[in-house]
């Protein structure tokens, strides 16, 4: 898209690390040809991940983000209750200190 912009400029493109020259025939048909393969690539990569992740749903592995130390609330606030520090009560629920201050903080504002 930016180099039909430098054309429709007329301004020409030349990569002095590639050695594409893309004011000549030659080398706009090879940028075509690498925008072909890039392409190719990208579905390629898109179908290898694609199936990846069948894979995986079929053996039972769990995707996407880990459940959040949100669902493990009332945990926090029964263990705070009983006067355990907050960095004993993520230790021992295995989440990280910010998370349980943000679950204890969340329960001393006052409801809006």
């Amino acid at each position: 898209m930016t180099l039909r912009d430098l054309a429709a400029l007329d301004v020409g493109f030349v990569s002095l690390t590639e050695t594409l020259d893309l004011t000549t025939p030659t080398g706009r048909a090879m940028a075509g040809m690498l925008a072909v393969f890039a392409a190719f690539e990208r579905e390629i990569l898109r179908e290898r991940v694609k199936a990846g992740l069948e894979q995986a749903r079929r053996k039972g592995r769990q995707l996407g983000r880990p459940p959040s130390a949100a669902l493990l609330e009332p945990k926090v606030r029964k263990l705070f209750a009983q006067k355990i520090s907050q960095a004993e009560i993520a230790r021992r629920l295995s989440i990280g200190r910010t998370s349980v201050r943000r679950i204890l903080h969340a329960l001393r504002r006052p409801a809006a």
